[in-house]
């Protein structure tokens, strides 16, 4: 039988791995690329087609 006496994992616990040197490089790194890939993928959309714009209706006669 083994005795496990470590804490259960939670966020605070991830988070002070993530944020110690080694990890923390690591941890820059694959933001930095995520937040490319993001940017990379938000400017390839397509954007979506306006309305055609009719010529307004006239209301007055002209003189």
């Amino acid at each position: 039988m083994n005795n496990d006496t470590r804490p259960p994992r939670t966020f605070k616990g991830l988070l002070r791995w993530a944020t110690t040197p080694p990890q923390a490089w690591g941890v820059y790194l694959l933001a930095i690329i995520l937040v490319w890939l993001i940017s990379f993928y938000a400017g390839s959309l397509k954007p979506k087609k306006a309305p055609e714009a009719s010529p307004p209706a006239v209301t007055a006669p002209r003189s």
